[in-house]
């Protein structure tokens, strides 16, 4: 959506990043107490609900634009999405806090993210992703959430008399926080987004460059925005289980979902330079994973540096 005046461009960028951060003090908060309240740890909480929530923008951007415009919008906003949310989501957040990795996130969810990303890259790789792809995509989604259904009554199955009778008790408001908090993230980030298109239009940047910058990013700042803020309130678990769980959903419900609606077409670009892109990030994750139990500062720093030139190498 282009807009008039740059005056009401700046005011939605101004608008939409404090619907961000109000949205994401709603969210953290209310999925933190409904977390203590059903006896789940915050990375659960991070690598389920709130994943999926924050996956809404990407799911409404690539629909949407593989109906109106082309697949390639949707498949670019997808990709882009996922490495923002390595680079920049986990590497800013690192950089405020190190980030504690819980060990059941890399153990059980981080193959699914990795897993994502390489049939992505290999069903794409033929320069088409299909509704058979899409269907093979849905079935790991479905392989994923019985995973992570089974965990979950391994924990209500662990839990006491007496720790269950300390719990505080679910409320309405907590859920009324989550459902407000997900509403204001997805209005922030279209608001950012609209601001950011309209002012890059303007300044002579390209649509391709737009869709890999400020609709990748854009659609990421949900992510951004509660993993930074979950962050800052000492709840880094929240932060990793986020950006995994939102990963997953990325590529295998909602690639899922637009290939099963439209075929999508992989440009040779984008199986030369965006999935290897991909790749690579989603491989040093693990590598930063793997090396230790949590996410350091300078490993953030090294997140955002690398995305930093990722952005440098698609500048026109």
């Amino acid at each position: 959506m282009l807009l008039g005046s740059p005056l009401t461009e700046l005011l939605l960028l101004a608008g939409g990043a404090a619907l961000l951060y109000a949205g994401a003090e709603l969210l953290v908060k209310g999925a933190s107490d409904l977390a203590l309240a059903v006896g789940l740890k915050a990375s659960t909480v991070g690598v389920t609900v709130v994943a999926f929530a924050t996956t809404a923008p990407e799911l409404f951007v690539s629909v949407l634009g593989a109906l109106t415009v082309s697949t390639d919008t949707g498949l670019g906003a997808i990709v882009g999405s996922n490495i923002a949310n390595i680079g920049v989501v986990l590497g800013v957040s690192a950089l405020i806090r190190p980030l504690d990795i819980s060990q059941t996130v890399f153990e059980r969810h981080v193959p699914f993210m990795v897993l994502a990303a390489l049939l992505l890259v290999g069903l794409g790789w033929d320069g088409r992703i299909g509704a058979v792809d899409g269907l093979v995509l849905l079935a790991a989604l479905v392989a994923f959430t019985t995973v992570v259904l089974r965990r979950v009554q391994q924990t209500q199955s662990g839990i006491s008399d007496a720790e269950r009778a300390e719990m505080p008790d679910a409320r309405l408001r907590d859920a009324t926080l989550v459902v407000g908090g997900i509403v204001a993230l997805i209005l922030g980030s279209q608001w950012l987004v609209d601001g950011g298109q309209s002012l890059l239009s303007a300044a002579g940047f390209s649509d391709i460059f737009i869709g890999l910058t400020v609709l990748a990013l854009g659609t990421s700042l949900p992510e951004l925005a509660a993993s930074v803020v979950a962050a800052i309130r000492g709840e880094a678990e929240f932060s990793v289980g986020n950006v995994v769980g939102s990963n997953i959903y990325n590529i295998l419900a909602v690639i899922g979902i637009v290939a099963i609606i439209t075929p999508i077409s992989v440009a040779p670009g984008v199986r030369g330079f965006e999935f290897p892109a991909l790749l690579a990030f989603t491989a040093l994750l693990v590598g930063l994973m793997y090396r230790g139990d949590r996410i350091s500062r300078i490993d953030g720093g090294v997140l955002v540096v690398g995305y930093l030139a990722f952005i440098y190498l698609l500048l026109p």
